[in-house]
C-alpha cells in the first residue's frame, strides 16, 4: 500500500479542516473514499465537484479506480474557483 500525502485547497481545505494530511492506499479512488468517509458529506459534496492532480499532473476524466498511486505520490484537491 503506498503512502503519501493529500493537499486540500480553497474550499476542500476549509471543509476538511487541514490543509494536508498522510493517506494509505493504492489508487486515487481509495484516498478520496477514506478523506470522505473521515470527514462527512459537505467535504464528499466538495469531493464531487474537484479536480485532482496526482504529483503535478491532471487526472482528468480517467476513473479513479485505475489512477494508481506510488509511495511519496502527492494527491491535490482542486475545487472549482471562482472569478476570472
Amino acid at each position: 500500500m503506498a503512502k503519501g500525502v493529500i493537499r486540500y485547497w480553497a474550499a476542500a481545505k476549509a471543509a476538511a479542516g487541514v490543509p494536508e494530511e498522510p493517506y494509505q492506499a493504492d489508487t486515487l479512488a481509495e484516498v478520496l473514499r477514506n478523506a470522505g468517509r473521515a470527514r462527512g458529506e459537505e467535504f464528499r459534496r466538495v469531493l464531487e465537484r474537484s479536480s485532482f492532480l496526482v504529483d503535478g499532473r491532471p487526472v482528468g476524466t480517467r476513473p479513479h479506480a485505475g489512477v494508481e498511486l506510488s509511495d511519496g505520490a502527492v494527491v491535490e484537491v482542486l475545487p472549482p474557483f471562482a472569478g476570472g
